[in-house]
């Protein structure tokens, strides 16, 4: 099975909110989305983690 969970961290405070599934063979980049965060109450750039 590829698709694997990941872990979306906020890049403006660091807290880890989301987390999202990706297939690791297609996508070998790491995965950058815009989502809101609870914790700034903004809609924040959040980036994959390991």
């Amino acid at each position: 099975m590829p698709r694997e969970i990941i872990q979306l961290q906020c890049q403006e405070c660091k807290n880890r909110n989301y987390s999202n599934t990706k297939n690791k063979k297609t996508t070998t980049e790491r995965l950058e989305l815009k989502k809101f965060c609870p914790f700034c109450r903004k809609h924040r750039p959040h980036r994959e983690t390991k």
